[in-house]
């Protein structure tokens, strides 16, 4: 049962609900400070992940090597332009308030954050491998208030954002769910921990301290176990 994603998408609709019915009563200081808060709870969630990890050498790989390859497949640039896609239905069903053009980048923004960053997919990911739902859930906490920020100004085109987010982070989930019997403790530790970098690089996106390339970074996930695997079968038995 994907208890996380609905959670989660569940989270999206009320905050984009609240923010619609009484963001106009939040300051613009508030808006901008509760940034810093997000993204350091965000480093607060992936820091216990990372403590998880069991072969270091093979998380550290998959993060460079993973990170390589989406940089030089320009991922980010890819998913934005998807984004770019998703919207245009959304703003039809929801015109703007104000600029057009404002609302159509405000827009790309919030479904590249909740339908393909690193933090969603690592946490469904994680929820459909283990059943644990605590990632996701955390994760919907932060969401709820985001999503009432951003709709503040984008109105209830917000919570429209949880239809394409269900979408993805259900067949994330199922895909996950079939993957788990190839699997071994040692595989999810380390998946676990390079999602945990992933979680830490959003947090210091989040809080502008630092610009990580987080979208091109998510191939990381994909060769995290392998590697793992392949260091756990292969190597470290030359090295003992």
């Amino acid at each position: 049962m994907p208890i996380g994603v609905i959670v989660n998408v569940l989270s999206v609709v009320i905050g984009g609900l609240l923010g619609a019915l009484a963001g106009h009563k939040l300051p613009d200081s508030l808006k901008k400070e509760l940034n810093v808060a997000f993204g350091v709870c965000a480093m607060g969630i992936g820091i216990p992940s990372i403590v998880l990890m069991k072969n270091m050498p093979a998380v550290i790989f998959a993060v460079v090597a993973g990170t390589a390859i989406g940089l030089a497949c320009h991922l980010g640039l890819l998913i934005r332009r998807g984004a770019e896609l998703l919207q245009k239905p959304i703003a039809r069903l929801f015109p703007a308030k104000g600029e057009n053009e404002e609302f159509s980048s405000s827009l790309v923004t919030l479904l590249v954050l909740f339908c393909a960053s690193g933090t969603g997919i690592y946490g469904t990911l994680s929820s459909g491998m283990t059943g644990d739902h605590t990632l996701l859930i955390a994760k919907s906490v932060l969401d709820l208030f985001t999503a009432a920020v951003f709709a503040c100004n984008l109105g209830i085109a917000v919570s429209a954002v949880a239809v394409p987010q269900l979408i993805i982070f259900l067949l994330l989930f199922f895909g996950a769910r079939l993957i788990f019997p190839l699997t071994t403790p040692d595989m999810i530790d380390d998946f676990k921990a390079c999602g945990g970098i992933l979680m830490l690089t959003t947090g210091f996106r989040m809080a502008k301290i630092k610009e990580f390339p987080v979208a091109d970074m998510i191939p990381a996930m994909v060769l995290a176990m392998p590697v793992s695997w392949a260091w756990s079968q292969w190597v470290l038995p030359l090295l003992s």
